[in-house]
């Protein structure tokens, strides 16, 4: 036989198998899961897998078996209620809820443990308290996890001086026992600083960046990076280099295995001006200093292939960056998707959006960081910071771009995943969800064909290539899939809510 029969063989055998390996199992509607409720999956817990429901001032928590039938809902007690947030960390057999609320004066940040078949175990656990002399309207407590959610902290950050912030942090262990208490005062000079990008490393270490620019919702246009060690009760100020560039949508991520940590963002030329590309900086933990620090313009080719319906000079203008994974070799891919929003003919670009400090509010001093625990599965959308002021109607989610960068930090590949998604007063059918089998990157979002919704899977591979599969055979008509609120649950697998007739409902999809 030749080698080419033997390699299209080959092929053909891998999308027989790949086409009878996908499945799609949906749960059964349920009257109580009405299109407005707040729901999380938490996850697979000993062959189970958990989804929290929130309606109004009655929080459950649903267990699904694998065949996705409900085995057992139970009712979370003792909640107060009226709740700031419900954020959640999932172990093999448990999981905790954290929440905060206000009683009198006083906010309370708390912790429940919550088993394999969604019961509640022992009392709620009170983490820490704030005496507020008024009522507060958001939560004051922002939180963030290590990559092996060994190290877990909560802080609040105290505003009521313009000049200095007052940080406050609570570092713990997985058994919610605290570590490390401490309270920094971070200078804020410049009249517009805000701090941004909280990440904690797998011992504790906490990041983040004191950012400025010339207004609230404007260019950064200076960058400090500060890192907290663990146990300690200072900082470790490193200032970046950002002269001439205006920085917009910066992140932070923590390389655990070396033990660096990536600042990246988009930078332009001009104020309000045009994307141009990539800023990289990488700072190494063991020498506290800089490794390295550089950008990346984009070229004609990739702005040609990424630029959708914009002209090639607005190429990247709708573009934010939604996922950073690491690689150990010290290498990193970066994820980043064209967003934007119409309202009666008028098309909104990153700079109409209420954008800037998540902490700036002239009346609460303490005012919560925009991301908590619930939202890490998330992307950031850039009208989740506040539309423009006209009422938003369209929402549009279209092309994604994919970077590789080796160790160097320079770029090994780029590549992008073409779509064009649009929806009339809600995004919960646009975006993408992302499921990391190991041997590629998964992109589940869906696509409009003869006027139906259909689930789409595009991977790409180590090497840059993207490949098509074939499309989903057992979708049920009804079922809109809500992919980007989609969690992983296994090598090949994850659950993903979807609508049916007005009510929500969840679909186990594997690959």
């Amino acid at each position: 036989m030749s080698t080419k029969k033997i390699v299209f063989l080959s092929v053909m055998l891998l999308f027989s198998f790949y086409a009878i390996a996908q499945s799609i199992t949906y749960s059964a509607p349920d009257r109580e899961d009405v299109r407005n409720m707040n729901y999380e999956t938490l996850g697979k817990l000993q062959g189970n897998f958990l989804i929290y429901k929130n309606y109004r001032n009655i929080h459950t928590i649903s267990v699904y078996g694998d065949d996705m039938k409900l085995v057992t809902k139970n009712k979370i007690e003792g909640l107060p209620d009226k709740l700031f947030n419900a954020d959640f960390i999932t172990y093999p057999d448990f999981c905790y809820m954290f929440y905060q609320y206000q009683k009198k004066n006083i906010v309370y940040c708390m912790a429940q443990k919550i088993d394999a078949m969604g019961k509640q175990i022992g009392q709620p656990l009170e983490l820490d308290t704030t005496v507020l002399a008024f009522n507060a309207s958001n939560k004051i407590y922002s939180s963030a996890y290590s990559e092996n959610k060994q190290r877990i902290t909560f802080f609040k950050i105290n505003t009521k001086s313009d000049k200095q912030y007052v940080v406050t942090t609570l570092l713990f262990n997985a058994d919610l026992s605290l570590l490390h208490r401490s309270v920094l005062n971070i200078q804020m000079p410049e009249k517009n600083d805000y701090l941004t990008a909280f990440e904690l490393d797998n011992q504790g270490n906490l990041a983040f960046l004191r950012a400025w620019g010339t207004s609230q919702n404007d260019n950064i246009i200076g960058l400090d990076l500060y890192f907290k060690p663990a146990m300690e009760n200072s900082v470790v100020i490193s200032p970046l280099n950002v002269k001439g560039l205006f920085l917009d949508d910066l992140h932070v991520k923590f390389d655990n295995e070396n033990k660096h940590c990536l600042v990246t963002g988009f930078f332009a030329r001009q104020r309000r001006g045009s994307v141009e590309g990539l800023y990289n900086y990488i700072w190494d933990e063991t020498t506290q200093s800089q490794l390295h620090a550089g950008i990346l313009t984009f070229n004609d080719e990739l702005r040609n292939d990424a630029r959708g319906e914009n002209n090639m000079r607005n190429a990247f203008n709708n573009y934010y960056i939604h996922n950073i994974i690491m690689r150990k070799d010290g290498g990193y891919l970066l994820t980043a998707e064209s967003a934007y929003s119409t309202s009666r003919g008028n098309s909104y670009n990153r700079w109409d959006y209420m954008y800037g400090s998540p902490f700036f509010n002239p009346y609460d001093y303490y005012y919560g960081y925009g991301y908590g625990m619930g939202m890490m599965g998330s992307y950031f959308y850039p009208w989740s910071f506040g539309s423009p002021m006209y009422n938003v109607n369209r929402f549009f989610a279209d092309n994604i771009m994919i970077l590789s960068f080796n160790p160097g930090d320079s770029l090994e590949w780029s590549n992008v995943i073409h779509k064009s998604q649009y929806d009339d007063n809600s995004d919960a059918f646009i975006g993408y969800g992302l499921l990391n089998s190991g041997d590629q990157l998964h992109f589940l979002f869906n696509t409009v064909e003869r006027r139906q919704s259909l689930l789409t899977d595009q991977s790409i591979t180590p090497d840059g290539q993207i490949v098509r599969n074939p499309l989903f055979k057992n979708l049920d008509r009804g079922y809109q899939f809500m992919p980007r609120q989609g969690k992983q649950t296994g090598l090949r697998q994850m659950i993903i809510p979807c609508q049916y007739r007005g009510y929500i409902t969840f679909a186990k999809v594997v690959l």
